[in-house]
């Protein structure tokens, strides 16, 4: 299981890492010019393209193994990662509480990015049958 918890950890740290990079750009350029809703939905397959890509990766590297909970451990791993450190920058970074935090899930691009996130938590499972 130990396996399934590294390669959760590198899951989360690789697209985090590309996510906040696409993040910037979709709210410093995008959203100002086609609005929140349209912006997220240009980032989301870029993401979920280049997440299925490094969870392949990283399943084969770290050697996860086939069985359901493994690939269950290494999703969960990474989208429970994923919320705490979106939360812990939305306290940091933003000065938002912990209660505005989740509250900002009611907006609709938010919802089409907690979506994406579930997808992508899923990805280990998905990929279960093709690695």
């Amino acid at each position: 299981m130990s396996q399934a918890i590294r390669a959760g950890l590198l899951y989360f740290l690789a697209v985090f890492a590309i996510g906040f990079g696409l993040g910037t750009i979709r709210t410093l350029l995008v959203i100002p010019r086609l609005g929140a809703i349209a912006a997220v939905l240009i980032e989301v397959p870029v993401l979920l393209a280049l997440a299925w890509l490094i969870c392949g990766a990283l399943l084969r590297s770290c050697a996860v193994p086939s069985g359901l909970l493994p690939r269950l451990a290494m999703g969960g791993t990474a989208f429970g990662v994923l919320l705490l450190a979106e939360l812990v920058l939305a306290v940091a970074l933003f000065g938002q509480s912990p209660t505005q935090h989740w509250a900002s899930y009611r907006d609709p691009a938010a919802q089409i990015g907690l979506a994406a996130q579930i997808l992508f938590a899923a990805f280990p499972v998905l990929r279960r049958m093709r690695v």
